[in-house]
């Protein structure tokens, strides 16, 4: 048994999703695998960004911080730094981590911070009422593409491998079992995790039925998870087939090592001391 249950989880707030949003699902696997990894809730901090899945902050009762577009990883960044004892888990939609938040997630993965990126990928932006991201499939007509979407998409996974993350995988939220085991995985790797979550938006973009008649398992297949030229390669598989699991896992020295000498103690770990304030009060008096 873990140190809380599900009720100990629970905030009391109203979830506001529509019904049927694949926020639902990824909102059960990341419950129950704060649990079932046996974490005390003092040492979890969840970060949101802003989108629909910026409500799972208030959500879960853990440390929290809502922050604004496209800064989960900077913000995450600095809290594991401040204390590494923490455990950080980021969670953003395919608008603010691969739009406006893109620039942060090569940084990331290179450095191998320890912290862990959920991406909900609806690939729309749901919250404003169903305009294309960067990874809307070309073709397909949303509110601000009402001829259909003349752009061709980014493969987030293509960039994080590219950048160096160690933990590559991808997950659908109509599969909340094999979610919560990937959860699991991400936030016991120690290092950078990336885990783009494919999640249908049942309001401006349903794809359930699209992703339940094409995506298989990984672990079904001989596939290696410790070869990057394999990793890229699945990770270029879309259309009829599109996989899903762990795609690469490494293990590297993380970033709060190899910066030991700038922030030893870390900030959040040193002895408090008494400080005396009385200068800085008469600068206002």
């Amino acid at each position: 048994m873990g140190k809380f249950s599900l009720r100990d989880l629970e905030t009391g707030r109203k979830i506001v999703w529509c019904p049927g949003c694949g926020n639902f699902p990824i909102l059960a696997a990341l419950k129950r695998a704060l649990i079932e990894l046996n974490l005390r809730r003092e040492d979890v901090v969840l970060i949101t960004g802003i989108g629909c899945h910026g409500r799972m902050s208030e959500y879960v009762n853990v440390n929290t911080f809502h922050t604004i577009h496209g800064r989960v990883l900077p913000l995450a960044t600095g809290i594991k730094l401040a204390n590494p004892n923490l455990v950080v888990i980021g969670h953003s939609g395919d608008g603010d981590a691969y739009a406006i938040g893109l620039g942060h997630l090569p940084h990331a993965a290179r450095r191998n911070i320890d912290v862990k990126l959920i991406v909900h990928n609806n690939m729309v932006f749901g919250l404003t009422t169903g305009q294309v991201t960067p990874t809307t499939p070309k073709g397909v007509k949303t509110r601000s593409t009402p001829y259909g979407n003349p752009e061709n998409p980014l493969n987030p996974l293509i960039i994080a491998l590219a950048s160096g993350a160690t933990f590559v995988a991808r997950g659908f939220s109509g599969d909340v079992m094999h979610l919560k085991e990937l959860i699991k995985e991400a936030i016991k790797h120690r290092g950078f995790a990336m885990l783009d979550i494919l999640q249908p938006c049942v309001t401006f973009y349903n794809t359930y039925q699209y992703f339940r008649e094409r995506i298989y398992k990984l672990e079904e297949t001989n596939h290696n998870p410790k070869d990057y030229w394999e990793a890229m390669k699945r990770a270029m598989e879309w259309g009829n087939k599109i996989p899903i699991g762990i795609f690469y896992r490494v293990e590297k020295p993380v970033f709060y090592e190899e910066f030991k000498h700038a922030m030893n103690p870390p900030p959040a770990l040193r002895k408090l001391s008494k400080v005396d304030l009385t200068k800085l009060y008469t600068m206002f008096m």
